[in-house]
């Protein structure tokens, strides 16, 4: 089977469980910071990875050579992508966060374009081009929200950013561990600057939390974190960075879906037309050459 079969059901599970996890983000906040959200979700993501393959008996060792790029990784674009992304969902419509962060697969083109000299074929560019017209299509309905809150437009741009630079850098490593190990270790290493974070922004503001905000903190933690984020190595495991980059376009279609269901965010033309493009461009990416 090829890799481009074996990753599809990953592709699929990836947009389900990161496409739904958007709307959820401002609700995860409500009496909670983002540093703190992040914190908890990143920990116990971690933990419940590693005690996963452990039990499995899968070795935790992450070979030594392997863990400066690892930890650069990880600090470029897991730290970088739950801050800037939960920020952007807060400050703008939660789909519309997602378009933005998920201009990844542009950002991952151009960066192992630049980076390694590894242009890319016409099939690629064709991918490239109808997931950018999938972001304006849904971008230009919304550009008064981006006017009201710019800070908003921009970190999630620079979501989408962190995620590309640190995926190239992820695949260049070719690290040889399980999905499962690498995730964990990933995690835990973000986690760091995380709780470090919440620590120093909730001095003095330790206050009880209602069980809403819990179970929406354990769902986002258990599935979109802790599983989503095991689908997407894997994902890049089998798949080119620019390749593993596109198959990510459908989440924020979801992610439009999910907003319009829980917070009554548009749903018209505008995003029927860019779940065509965006369909297509997952087709072009995953297809044979």
């Amino acid at each position: 089977m090829s890799p481009a079969r074996r990753a599809l059901p990953l592709v699929i599970l990836l947009t389900l469980v990161w496409g739904t996890n958007w709307s959820l983000f401002p609700l995860a906040v409500r009496e909670v910071s983002v540093w703190t959200f992040r914190a908890v979700s990143v920990t116990i993501a971690g933990v419940l990875l590693l005690a996963f393959a452990r039990a499995r008996g899968i070795p935790l060792a992450i070979p030594r050579r392997y863990w400066p790029a690892v930890s650069a990784a990880a600090l470029i674009y897991l730290v970088i992508w739950n801050l800037a992304s939960t920020y952007a969902a807060i400050l703008i419509p939660s789909g519309q966060a997602a378009i933005l962060g998920f201009t990844m697969p542009l950002w991952t083109v151009l960066a192992v374009w630049l980076a390694f000299g590894e242009k890319p074929q016409p099939r690629m560019w064709a991918a490239v081009g109808l997931a950018a017209l999938g972001v304006a299509l849904l971008a230009i309905p919304a550009r008064t929200a981006y006017a009201s809150a710019p800070a908003g437009f921009l970190l999630g741009l620079f979501a989408g950013l962190g995620w590309a630079v640190g995926t190239v850098i992820l695949k260049r490593a070719n690290v040889p561990v399980p999905a499962l190990v690498l995730t964990g270790w990933q995690l835990l290493i973000a986690a760091v600057p995380l709780a470090i974070g919440a620590l120093w922004l909730g001095r003095g503001q330790a206050h009880a939390v209602s069980w809403q905000t819990i179970a929406i903190i354990t769902y986002i933690t258990i599935v979109p974190m802790a599983i989503g984020n095991a689908a997407w190595f894997a994902i890049v495991g089998l798949l080119p960075p620019s390749v593993a980059g596109l198959s990510s376009v459908l989440v924020p279609i979801v992610a439009m879906v999910t907003g319009a269901i829980v917070h009554a965010e548009p749903l018209g033309p505008w995003q029927l037309g860019a779940m065509l493009c965006s369909g297509c461009a997952l087709f072009l990416a995953l297809s044979r050459k």
